[in-house]
Parts: C-alpha cells; structure tokens; sequence
C-alpha cells in the first residue's frame, strides 16, 4: 500500500462523514505503470485474488483459469490489483468493465478482497478442490481437500499485540459513528477483519490437525505489532525499515500451530523455527517439480 498521509481536522472530519482517507490516484498510477495491459491470464503462476462487488453485495474471484477460459474473467491486471487494494475508509470503490464471448460488457464495482476474505488461504484450498472435482487439475489421483498430498503456506500481514483495546461497557454507548470510527480505529473493520482471518486458521488448522498432517500447513503471523508498525497507511522510511526487522526477526521464531481449544496460535516446542520450514517447503516443492518433469 502506498499512501501520503493526510493530517488536517478537515481532513479527518471528510473522512469520516464523507469520503475515503485517500483518493488514491497516486496507487492507481502506479500499478497501470507497472503493470501496462497484462491481464488475468498473462500471470507467471495460477493466482486467486477475491475482491467484493458492491453492486451485487457478493465476492467476485478472479483466477488465472478463469482469465484463460472467459473473456469476461480475463480482467487488466492493473484493475484486478485496484479492486482488490480498495480498502473501505482508506480508498474509494474501483469501477471498470470487461466484455464476454459476444461483446456484452460486465461491470466490476469492487472494495478489498479482505472484506469478503481476510485471510484467504481457504479460499485457495477450495479453488483447488474445485479443479479436482472437475477433472481438469494437473495432478491426478488425488482427492479434494487430500491434506496428506498439500502443503499450505500462509502468510499474514501483522496484527496488532493482543490488548483489551475495546470493551462491553464502551461498546455499549457506541451509535453508528462509534463503530465506524473509534479514536482513529474502526471497531467494526477491526472485528470483521480479524473475525474472518481466525476462523479461517482455526478451520484449516482443525482440518490438518485431524488427519494428523499439521506440519503440511505452515501458518507465519506476527501478532505483537505496537506503535506505527501496527498501522494499515504508515510508509515513512521508519516504518518500513522497522517492518523489515520484524519480518527477519520473525523468521528466527519457533513455528506456531493453532490451539484449537483456545483459538489462539502458540509456538510449538521442539519444532523447526520459521526460516527452517520454509527451506523445507521450498526443497520439498523443488523435489515435486522435478518428479512431475520427469514423469
């Protein structure tokens, strides 16, 4: 995310009765710089990307397959990247159209992928399950959900250190305004976002924890963030450099499984630290590839 804070009392009063905290047509700028017309299907790998259609109140997913398969889905990188990125409260709603097989256009007005999948590690399992179920997956002889032949590796972005920061009794006194807009937070992002996220670790991790294949899920989350580090919009030099700290620091940290009678991640004693099992997946992934060229 890429962003110029805005400091003003006018500022902040438009942010929360009428508009986003950015226009963001720096970002948008940017990533069509970046990215030119490459579209859906140009990815270098099978991606997934949610993003949430506020016109038809429902997710919208984009996928590579879909982008080779129909036209409608074959959407501009560079729109798919903005959708997807259209915070609710810190951008404003990205709008654009694609045209089907027989020139029909189809219009897109999309807000984050997070608001319908914070953490979307489930959301790949199913895509996955669902290429399975049709016949068209490239591995044969496996079955959906088959956690014994998947290695999940999730990535989160941070949370902030666990704290009381909200309460009953406060809560209770909160109109409209007070959970949209708490003291420079916004409760109820916060609690849909972070809601969403854990359920989908809690769900994943029970599914693996079953069969006993928990090591085949590797989940890297750092929730102790504090101060700058914890915001969404903060990219001062700072910032960025105490992130990357965090991200390296992080890696010589003990792996983590979900405790499923607490819902909460603990480190798991005795086990790799997170560098370790990365360069395990990566050999093990490696080794896959080769089995499959030279099949």
């Amino acid at each position: 995310m890429v962003c110029i804070r805005r400091n003003s009392f006018m500022d902040m009063i438009t942010n929360v009765f009428g508009g986003p905290e950015y226009d963001g047509k720096y970002l948008k700028t940017l990533v069509k710089e970046l990215l030119h017309n490459l579209t859906m299907s140009n990815t270098l790998t099978n991606v997934v990307i949610p993003a949430f259609d506020l016109k038809r109140l429902q997710p919208i997913i984009f996928t590579t397959k879909d982008g080779k398969e129909k036209i409608s889905r074959n959407a501009l990188l560079s729109d798919v990247c903005l959708g997807t990125s259209a915070a609710p409260t810190y951008f404003p709603p990205h709008y654009f159209e694609t045209k089907d097989e027989v020139g029909k256009t189809r219009s897109f007005d999309l807000v984050d992928g997070g608001v319908a999948a914070n953490n979307p590690t489930l959301l790949a399992i199913t895509h996955i399950s669902r290429e399975i179920l049709s016949g068209k997956f490239e591995v044969r002889n496996i079955e959906p959900m088959d956690n014994k032949r998947m290695l999940v590796l999730s990535l989160g972005t941070g949370l902030a250190e666990h704290e009381e920061k909200y309460n009953a009794k406060d809560a209770a006194r909160w109109g409209l305004l007070g959970w949209v807009y708490n003291r420079g937070a916004s409760p109820l992002i916060e609690i849909f976002g972070d809601a969403t996220s854990d359920m989908v670790d809690i769900h994943v991790s029970a599914i693996f924890q079953s069969q006993h294949n928990e090591k085949n899920y590797l989940r890297i989350q750092e929730d102790s963030l504090s101060g700058d580090a914890s915001s969404l919009d903060i990219s001062t030099t700072n910032n960025m450099q105490t992130l990357i700290q965090l991200g390296d620091n992080l890696l010589k940290k003990p792996v983590s499984r979900m405790n499923l009678e607490t819902g909460r991640p603990e480190p798991v004693q005795g086990e790799a630290t997170n560098e370790e099992a990365l360069i395990q997946f990566a050999k093990l992934l490696s080794d896959e590839r080769k089995f499959r060229q030279a099949s």
